[in-house]
């Protein structure tokens, strides 16, 4: 139903191809060096016999002899032949021609099931013409056949943001509303050489000032720096229950790893329920089961179900809520295990073709066995990507505050934060290799609390490779 609803936008919208009435101008006494790499002879009507050795010619064709050629290869079923010469168009110093031939390459690759490769090809020509709406389509019914359906509805939006025909704006509103993964099942990965001059999120203070004086703190509980390895990855699988619901199984993992292992933080996570279609709305339903270790160390085990929504505003927005409780059993501090509560509600806009915004707020609850590590927190936070070129910068701000509801009687004051963090990043994806691309994320954190042990602040790094789409 996805490809079918994105075929009829496309064929609305540029018909066959995206770029061919311009390209035909653009062929008009314009000629190129074609492949010398994959049977020049079968191009030529008879062989050149110039050459002393009697050796052929390298072979010399027009682009749209070469166009020609690479779609009678694929109209033939001889598939290899035709990316060979589409990516030998892709090459080609005219924009038009090369992203014509990226354009008809990444159809092929998707034809052929490639959709990651098909992505990437997508991606290139949007970075060079980010008005390209048709690919932008294309775009987005890859993303949802590999199951990413969280970037394949941002694509849609950005179409949105810019100008469709209204015809095609229609079919493109219901194909939104009806958008659905065909993949049954995925899985992603990320690797990031992680600096952070504060590991442990500790205070920076000798001392801690307690009802009867101040304690000094060991080495051991102070802030640490260092330089470690984030990975972050995820699989999961899904399959129908009916036209309007499907069940989704997902498993999660994420760990920052070094070298000393008494700060490593591991954690591993499964999630399942129905994501139930209802009108504009999609509505999943999660329950699941999450465990933590740090240093080496069973910390945390955490049994959750949650509520998310997300109702489309406009063709460029959406509004997301959820719902959340959770049970934490605190394994080195049975006093902190309880009840979790959390609600959000955030707001997405695509602002142009290449750039937007998202603000979120929440707010967040713990009823621990001691009141002393019950809290209640909120936070608010805004964020927006912009793309330049075949950059993508994303940064956001967020602010929270914490109150504890007791004092712990250790403590001269109950526990009162404020949390500022900053966070700017970049994705190169001018250097993607085998799909995937180099990330460079700078993050900034403050907490000013009344408790010493929990007052910081944080610098920290990561210069990694992600996924270039």
């Amino acid at each position: 139903m996805f490809a079918k609803s994105l075929a009829l936008a496309a064929n609305a919208f540029m018909g066959p191809t995206m770029f061919y009435p311009l390209l035909l101008r653009v062929f008009r006494g314009l000629s190129v060096v074609a492949l010398t790499h994959i049977g020049t002879a079968a191009w030529a009507s008879e062989p050149v016999q110039d050459s002393v050795d009697e050796e052929q010619a390298p072979v010399t064709l027009s682009a749209a002899e070469l166009f020609a050629f690479a779609d009678s290869a694929r109209n033939s079923g001889d598939l290899a032949t035709a990316e060979k010469a589409y990516r030998a168009l892709v090459e080609n110093p005219d924009a038009e021609i090369r992203s014509e031939a990226r354009f008809r390459l990444g159809m092929l690759l998707s034809a052929l099931g490639r959709n990651s490769d098909a992505a990437l090809q997508f991606r290139a020509i949007l970075d060079e013409k980010p008005d390209a709406q048709r690919v932008r389509l294309e775009l987005a019914r890859v993303l949802a056949q590999m199951g990413d359906l969280a970037a394949a509805r941002r694509e849609l939006r950005a179409a949105q943001a810019g100008e469709l025909p209204p015809e095609v704006a229609q079919i493109v509103d219901r194909f939104s509303a009806a958008l659905r993964a065909n993949k049954p099942f995925g899985a992603s990965f990320q690797v990031a050489l992680a600096p952070d001059s504060n590991i442990n999120r500790a205070t920076r203070s000798d001392t801690l000032g307690t009802i009867i004086g101040d304690f000094t703190l060991s080495e051991d509980a102070k802030a640490r720096s260092g330089i470690g390895l984030s990975l972050d990855g995820q699989a999961y699988f899904r399959t129908g229950i009916d036209r309007n619901a499907q069940l989704l199984a997902r498993v999660s993992a994420s760990g920052d790893l070094y070298r000393d292992n008494d700060f490593n933080d591991f954690s591993l996570g499964v999630q399942a329920g129905p994501e139930i279609a209802s009108g504009q709305d999609r509505i999943n339903l999660t329950g699941g089961i999450a465990w933590r270790w740090f240093g080496g160390t069973h910390y945390t085990t955490v049994v959750s179900t949650q509520i998310d929504i997300a109702h489309p505003l406009t063709r460029t927005a959406q509004l997301r809520g959820r719902v959340g409780v959770g049970f934490i059993d605190n394994r080195r501090n049975a006093l902190e295990s309880g009840e979790s509560y959390s609600l959000s509600l955030g707001y997405e806009r695509a602002l142009s073709n290449r750039a937007g915004l998202s603000l979120n707020v929440a707010g967040f609850s713990q009823a621990a066995a001691d009141p002393g590590y019950s809290t209640a927190s909120g936070q608010a936070a805004i964020g927006g990507y912009r793309e330049i070129g075949r950059v993508t910068l994303a940064g956001s701000l967020s602010y929270s505050h914490l109150e504890a509801d007791k004092r712990l009687f250790l403590y001269p004051r109950r526990r009162s934060d404020d949390q500022y963090r900053a966070t700017l990043g970049a994705t190169f994806r001018k250097l993607t290799v085998a799909g995937f691309a180099p990330v460079v994320k700078l993050s900034v954190e403050c907490n000013r609390s009344s408790i010493e042990i929990y007052d910081y602040r944080r610098l920290a790094a990561e210069f990694g490779i992600a996924r270039a789409f």
